[in-house]
């Protein structure tokens, strides 16, 4: 996957601009809040299809504009290919694929592949469990179309279920003649999703069990245990088996639920368990270890990457470097210096590349090596 020629157009502070990228390694070097970040929200927004900064939809549109567009020219599957995205208000516009109008997210996504690693990733071991579930649906979105499309059904469902929940006392009749339908809509979208992520976290543990020992030379082995709706030791193939024991849960809870006003099983509970030699690395992993997980977690999302789609994706690392010691930043230029790598950064760190571009004010100078 080679990322050619990005065209923005009131995308954050960018008023218009055209970029051009390498096949290796391109630095986007410059001061703070002058539009490095902004670029590679563009390239990843090809990609997903939303902002990693987690914002609404209206807030990558400059200030004052009321529409933005961006266009990311790519190969892919050794072929050109394009996306093109129209950005109005707090809502996609248009978005096409080769010129070919979409209509679900689900159909762009694995269209252009790329992996972002930025400082709150780092966290990813550290932090609570949604941080581990957006990793691991993002990972397998890009894969699966039809697990996003479950995804997004679920989420929809979960917020029906939700405000049943919240209105149950006042409108008891109404929401005993309608809870175990949501119920086993939610169930049946649960078992999939929940196959697909212990699908996929047994592939990515591969991966991060070799990255980790690699980097630190340490003898702790790392184990990746998926905590899922039916626990940790369920047969999560077996999606009949999860589907009915889900359902049994959502449908014997119902009073705990209405106390509580929210659904209190199902896959947007999951969690991902990281050991070192048995015990958990959020508790008892020393600093350097948890971030040598966290990396050792984004370079296994390149390499699962790799295996489902013969090659590897774009590699974006925002600001990554500064937040890395000089061990863990050797060893991360080591392993991607032969991928197309787009990354920020402020400082040097003596990293040198052919293709770096001077960053100023949403403009984009390209520098001699």
């Amino acid at each position: 996957m080679i990322a050619q020629e990005i065209r923005l157009k009131n995308f954050r502070n960018i008023g218009e601009a055209t970029v051009t990228f390498a096949p290796g390694v391109n630095v986007l070097y410059g001061d703070n809040a002058e539009g490095k970040t902004n670029l590679l929200e563009a390239v990843y927004f090809a990609a997903i299809g939303k902002s990693f900064r987690g914002q609404h939809l209206s807030e990558v549109i400059s200030f004052g504009q009321q529409e933005a567009s961006l266009s990311l020219d790519f190969i892919g599957a050794d072929r050109k290919q394009n996306v093109y995205m129209r950005l109005f208000g707090n809502r996609m516009k248009s978005v096409e694929k080769n010129k070919v109008r979409v209509t679900k997210m689900s159909e762009l996504m694995g269209a252009f592949r790329a992996v972002l690693f930025c400082p709150e990733h780092l966290s990813l071991i550290k932090d609570g469990p949604s941080e581990r579930r957006q990793y691991l649906d993002i990972a397998i979105s890009s894969a699966e179309p039809l697990y996003l499309a479950s995804l997004q059904r679920y989420n929809r469902v979960l917020k029906q279920r939700n405000a049943l929940l919240k209105t149950a006392e006042e409108q008891r009749e109404s929401f005993e003649a309608t809870v175990d339908v949501w119920s086993a809509q939610l169930a049946k979208e649960a078992a999939f999703i929940a196959r697909s992520r212990k699908r996929y976290l047994d592939r990515a543990a591969v991966h991060v069990e070799a990255c980790f020992t690699d980097m630190t030379g340490e003898r702790e082995k790392p184990t990746l245990c998926y905590i899922g709706p039916a626990g940790r030791d369920a047969d999560y193939e077996d999606t009949a088996a999860v589907e009915a024991y889900c359902y049994e849960k959502l449908c014997s809870r119902h009073e705990r639920e209405i106390a509580a006003g929210v659904t209190l099983n199902g896959v947007h509970r999951d969690d991902v368990e990281v050991l070192l030699n048995g015990k958990e690395a959020r508790l008892y992993g020393s600093q350097g270890q948890q971030r040598s997980l966290a990396l050792a977690f984004k370079l296994a999302e390149g390499e699962v990457c790799r295996e489902d789609c013969g090659e590897y994706p774009v590699f974006l690392l925002d600001d990554v470097l500064s937040e890395l010691d000089g061990g863990r930043r050797r060893y991360l230029v080591e392993k991607i210096s032969d991928k197309q790598v787009i990354l920020t950064t402020c400082e040097a760190y003596g990293f040198r590349s052919p293709h770096t571009i001077f960053v100023k004010n949403g403009t984009y100078t390209p520098q001699n090596g």
